[in-house]
């Protein structure tokens, strides 16, 4: 799940100057892994998930403080748009909370020569509800499946008591409430739910929901609002937007995790890269059913799209650039401290080092 775009940048007499910047600072970041880029201009053109709009606006805004000459534009039209755009070259780089898979992969490699796709966004997926006198509950993978697709249907029933002695369940009904359009949150949650509960999960994974019959609402904010203005409501939305609504904690192994970034973060650690994807396309099959102590499962992993092979070479070069900022430790801490995004770990960063080297290289 996940799309990148990108595009171009500079002119005349700025491009002798922007090599010469480019080169300079690009030594200065191998040393300090800052990705900075101090004296860039031009301007980028991305679009793709939404998830990543706010951590994009902090990257963004920070970038251009370093560098007031270059102008960044990102533009939050899904993880769809995103992947189309960035594959029929219509940006520069671009975001997805999908990964780019079968055709769409082979055309992006066809753009890129080489293509470049990196974890960007690492953000948990809270699992939210709104049942008076009550902040926090219990539940197991099944028990999450089962009540999203319809078969438990009361809050007091056996399975959610089971989890959690000493609560004073109400007889309640549960209202699911499910994405009504197309999001990457969705495929990311129903992932979860067909790897983890498998035989009470019946339905593919998907970015439309499957189960008909709940209350639907667009976008985060709509479930969101929706979730709130019930009683005995229960959703799905990052984690970020779930502000003071009751919080499930999530079976994992023997225990009950709830989300937070370190939790979420630990996702990447004990999850496999997908083979045969390409030198530079680190896209993970995310360990949904880890039994791993202190790891929450149902995160979104959102991508940055990029190119080894950019028609324009300074456009490449503002690129690597930018994607060395968004990826540095700096560039992390800022998504974390905007939209409360996991920050990836300084392991991982090492290993994705050459594959952001290798934006607009031409290699």
């Amino acid at each position: 799940m996940q799309r990148s775009i990108v595009r171009r940048v500079v002119a005349g007499a700025a491009v002798t100057t922007l090599t010469l910047v480019l080169g300079a600072c690009g030594a200065a970041n191998e040393e300090s892994g800052s990705g900075d880029g101090s004296g860039l201009s031009g301007t980028l053109d991305g679009a793709g998930a939404s998830s990543q709009e706010a951590a994009q606006q902090a990257w963004r805004a920070a970038f251009s403080e370093k560098n007031p000459d270059l102008t960044i534009n990102y533009s939050p039209i899904g993880s769809g748009g995103g992947r189309e755009r960035f594959v029929s070259g219509a940006s520069d780089f671009g975001g997805t909370d999908a990964a780019l898979e079968g055709e769409e992969l082979s055309k992006a490699k066809e753009r890129c020569g080489k293509l470049v796709e990196l974890p960007v966004y690492v953000s948990p997926v809270a699992v939210s509800f709104n049942l008076e006198g009550i902040d926090k509950l219990n539940l197991p993978p099944e028990t999450i499946a089962k009540i999203f697709n319809q078969q438990i249907t009361k809050w007091n029933a056996p399975e959610i008591a089971k989890a959690n002695p000493g609560v004073d369940l109400p007889d309640t009904p549960i209202t699911p409430v499910n994405r009504s359009d197309e999001s990457g949150t969705t495929e990311n949650f129903t992932d979860y739910l067909a790897t983890a509960a498998p035989n009470a999960w019946p339905h593919e994974v998907s970015g439309d929901w499957p189960v008909p019959g709940g209350e639907a609402a667009k976008g985060t904010s709509g479930v969101k609002s929706a979730i709130d203005a019930g009683q005995g409501t229960i959703g799905y939305l990052d984690a970020s937007q779930a502000g003071d609504l009751g919080q499930v904690a999530v079976g994992v192994g023997d225990e009950f995790v709830s989300y937070s970034p370190e939790a979420a973060a630990k996702v990447l650690e004990v999850s496999e890269r997908k083979k045969n994807q390409g030198e530079h396309v680190f896209a993970y099959d995310l360990a949904r059913d880890t039994t791993q102590s202190g790891t929450y499962p149902i995160v979104l992993v959102s991508y940055g799209m990029a190119c080894a092979n950019y028609d324009n070479a300074e456009t490449g070069e503002l690129v690597r650039s930018y994607f060395q900022y968004i990826l540095s430790e700096e560039g992390q801490q800022k998504a974390a401290d905007a939209a409360g995004s996991a920050p990836i770990s300084q392991a991982l960063r090492e290993k994705l080092r050459p594959a952001v080297e290798a934006i607009g290289s031409n290699g």
